[in-house]
C-alpha cells in the first residue's frame, strides 16, 4: 500500500518536520572562507567537501577578532559569477545568497518556512546564547527527513 499524496512514509509532511529541530537535521560545523578568497577556490571547497554553499566569514564589530557569518556563496552564485571566465573574483563580491539564520532548537517546519520566504536553500544555525554559527540546514537535509530518513 502506498502513502497518499499528502503523506510521506505513512505520516503527514507537517508532522515529519514538526517533530524535528534544526539541530536534529543540520550538518554541524561550517565550510567557510574569507571574503577575499578567489571564486575558483570557493568552487574547490564545494567540490572537496561535497557541499552546495560556503559561508563567507566576517569580523565582529562588537568583539575584535571574533568571526561572524558575513555572507553565503551558493553554487548558483558561482554560476552567476561566471567562474569559468573570471575565477579571480572574490567570494565577498559573488556572495549574493541572503543569509537566513535559525536557532538549532527551532522546529524544522518553521525553519523551512523561513527558507521558503527568503527563497534560499540553506539556513545557518546560530546559537542564541553565544551568537556563534554551529551548522547549516539545507533543503537536502529537509528532503531526507521528508523521505523518511532518521533525524
Amino acid at each position: 500500500m502506498s502513502p497518499t499524496s499528502g503523506q510521506v512514509g505513512g505520516e503527514s509532511r507537517g508532522s515529519a518536520l514538526d517533530r524535528a529541530t534544526v539541530g536534529d537535521l543540520m550538518h554541524s560545523g561550517l565550510i567557510a572562507c574569507d571574503a577575499d578568497l578567489p571564486a575558483s577556490e570557493v568552487a574547490r571547497l564545494m567540490v572537496d567537501h561535497r557541499v552546495h554553499c560556503v559561508i563567507v566569514r566576517g569580523s565582529s564589530e562588537r568583539v575584535p577578532g571574533e568571526t561572524r557569518v558575513w555572507g553565503i556563496v551558493s553554487d548558483l552564485d558561482l554560476l552567476q559569477a561566471g567562474v569559468r571566465t573570471d575565477s579571480s573574483r572574490a567570494a565577498g563580491t559573488i556572495a549574493h545568497t541572503p543569509v537566513v539564520t535559525v536557532d538549532p532548537s527551532c522546529p524544522v517546519g518553521e525553519a523551512a518556512e523561513q527558507m521558503l520566504r527568503h527563497r534560499v536553500t540553506h539556513a545557518v544555525a546560530i546559537e542564541a546564547d553565544s551568537h556563534h554559527p554551529v551548522g547549516v540546514l539545507s533543503t537536502l537535509d529537509i528532503a531526507r527527513r521528508l523521505a523518511g530518513g532518521a533525524a
